[in-house]
């Protein structure tokens, strides 16, 4: 064997195990993105569950705010709908009503003294609270996993492999501008 064909197999086989190797990087990444959102997944069912409790209590005391309950509820199965489906697109305007709402809720229980005082609703806020705390932070790490996986198919030599294996890109979960803005305390309880 000549000197020629030594250094062609060396080069294949170097060539084979890098390909190998960007390979196996990108099921990583991949995979990553599939964690990341299995638990925001797992947070959000949590969440669904506490919202009918927390709206049964509120509804002993909020006789006049159908509308802000109603609102929660309609947003909470607008989440559940797009969660179940795996469909972020849709889950990240869905998310934001269900903040919205429940940042209303929250502001207009403050004008019934014995909702606040009821430990059932004090404890429900707390961990309903406590999930949104935990989305927040589970939607950065997910983001972050999405964006490390985008990036990746997206570099050279990588989506060349990306590519030929159908490595796609994932979308990143957004919420929309009305979550960052403050809640018009005053339109509430005019």
């Amino acid at each position: 064997m000549g000197v020629g064909a030594i250094v062609t197999i060396a080069v294949t086989v170097i060539l084979l195990v890098y390909g190998v190797m960007i390979y196996n990087n990108l099921v990583t990444l991949k995979h990553g993105v599939t964690k990341a959102w299995s638990n925001i997944d797992v947070l959000l069912k949590q969440r669904h569950d506490e919202l009918p409790k927390l709206v049964e209590t509120c509804k002993k005391y909020m006789e006049y705010e159908v509308d802000t309950l109603e609102r929660v509820m309609k947003a909470r199965a607008a989440v559940s709908s797009a969660r179940e489906k795996g469909d972020v697109g849709a889950l990240g305007p869905a998310e934001s009503e269900l903040r919205i709402g429940l940042g209303n809720l929250f502001a207009v229980a403050e004008a019934y003294p014995q909702l606040k005082a009821n430990e059932t609703f004090q404890h429900l806020q707390t961990r309903i609270s406590g999930l949104e705390n935990s989305i927040a932070d589970r939607r950065e790490f997910y983001n972050e996993a999405v964006n490390n996986n985008n990036v990746r198919i997206e570099q050279f030599p990588d989506l060349v492999i990306a590519r030929f294996f159908g490595f796609r890109g994932a979308e990143l979960l957004e919420f929309g501008d009305e979550e960052k803005k403050d809640v018009d305390l005053k339109a509430l309880f005019s």
